[in-house]
């Protein structure tokens, strides 16, 4: 899917940058507070459930812990783009920038299922790491989402975004940095800090965009944090 901005656009000139080219951007990348399938245990892939009552609470304690940041950025899916307002109406950093690249992994047939459901239909898929067809894959997740993350970072060289987004979108990031980091609760994820290399490029031709990966983030005390967010569902 393609990186387009809906509500603001990431890659557009005329968008005031804070520093200059070159400069290192630094991303913090966030999941989404708790969506109502989360509470149910639900698989959600890109499907649309809203944030609980405690998902937007969770947003309110966290705009109280992220600090300063220039801009705020968000996949589409309400989850995502409703806590990254939340936050961004509380710090008064906007709008809401909303970027197509940074949804949740497609989970096909499995979405809105519980893991119990899964292993009903699909007995000891998830065990042996197997996963339906229409799954979409690491490579393709992570294509779409650095392409989108990469636009931030030419776009707004020096500057701090909130990039909310997904579990999955997370792990799978990391883990093609070279970080094997586990679950991702909700309102937690990693720092990373991204240069735009002149001398480089991407697939499309563009600047390629080195990646640096820095410190896990939490923007919830533990006591905010119920015990089946601990595991990220897809």
């Amino acid at each position: 899917m393609s990186s387009n901005a809906n509500d603001s656009n990431a890659d557009d000139p005329n968008v005031q940058s804070p520093g200059r080219a070159g400069e290192p951007t630094r991303l913090l990348l966030a999941r989404h507070g708790q969506s109502t399938w989360n509470a149910e245990g639900r698989w959600q892939g890109q499907a649309d459930p809203p944030l609980s009552d405690l998902g937007r609470d969770q947003a309110f304690s966290a705009a109280q812990r992220i600090g300063t940041v220039d801009l705020v950025v968000a996949s589409p899916q309400d989850r995502a783009r409703t806590t990254a307002q939340i936050i961004s109406d509380s710090i008064g950093v906007g709008p809401v920038i909303t970027l197509d690249g940074l949804m949740e992994r497609d989970a096909g047939p499995w979405s809105g299922l519980t893991t119990r459901e899964i292993e009903a239909t699909w007995p000891g898929w998830l065990d042996e790491g197997k996963r339906p067809e229409e799954y979409e894959d690491d490579d393709s997740l992570f294509e779409r989402a650095n392409a989108a993350l990469s636009a931030v970072v030419i776009s707004h060289p020096g500057g701090t975004a909130l990039v909310v987004c997904h579990g999955g979108v997370i792990h799978t990031v990391e883990a093609k940095l070279g970080i094997s980091a586990g679950r991702v609760p909700n309102l937690s994820g990693r720092v990373i800090t991204g240069r735009a290399n002149p001398n480089g490029e991407n697939g499309d031709g563009g600047a390629a965009v080195e990646w640096e990966v820095g410190e896990t983030l939490q923007l919830l005390d533990d006591g905010e944090i119920t015990g089946g967010q601990h595991q990220h569902r897809v």
